[in-house]
């Protein structure tokens, strides 16, 4: 093995260390037990935490199936909808900004979060409103929809609907696994 391998090899262990002590990032933990087939690690996303920039991330098919887990890609990719309460970001109380699972973008607070009693994360408003994109949906037959996409990646995350709390009157209904959520540190507790 050359240096330079032995040298990335290096860096890439060390760098998986960091990551499964930082906050906000899951990583594995060593274990005797074999992982199940179908299972992917969950990946590092790096969060972004303003309004989206116009700079949009493009991926074939074949590099998203690569990337995500395969819960992640019917939802986001194939515009799929996870199980009413199976998701478990719908009881999350926590404050905090959830992000999209795909690319890291911020796209709700957990000010805005509200319980819509419909078994999914529901928000009255995105943390920033170019950070999704809006388009029609007509995939139930005689029903039109907004369906609700990242700006950055087109992931599908679920769909908005006026029928949501004031100050806005919409209820974003998201899938949790198209969501990722980081926890804000309580700063009134010092």
């Amino acid at each position: 093995m050359s240096i330079r391998s032995t040298i990335a090899l290096f860096v890439i262990a060390a760098s998986a260390a960091c990551v499964t002590g930082m906050r906000g990032t899951v990583g594995t933990s060593a274990s005797a037990e074999p992982t199940p087939a179908g299972t992917k690690t969950i990946r590092e996303i790096t969060y972004i935490e303003g309004e989206f920039d116009g700079k949009a991330i493009t991926r074939s098919d074949a590099e998203w199936k690569a990337l995500l887990t395969p819960l992640e890609y019917n939802i986001m990719r194939k515009a799929g909808t996870e199980a009413p309460y199976s998701g478990p970001l719908n009881n999350n109380h926590k404050h905090g900004e959830y992000y999209c699972a795909a690319c890291g973008l911020v796209l709700f607070t957990s000010d805005t979060k509200f319980e819509s009693g419909t078994g999914w994360p529901s928000f009255y408003q995105p943390a920033f409103k170019n950070n999704v994109v809006e388009i029609s949906d007509t995939s139930l037959p005689g029903e039109e929809r907004t369906e609700i996409l990242c700006a950055r990646c087109h992931a599908h995350l679920g769909h908005v609907f006026d029928d949501g709390p004031k100050p806005t009157g919409l209820r974003y209904c998201m899938n949790s696994a198209a969501l990722r959520f980081r926890e804000t540190p309580d700063t009134d507790s010092k």
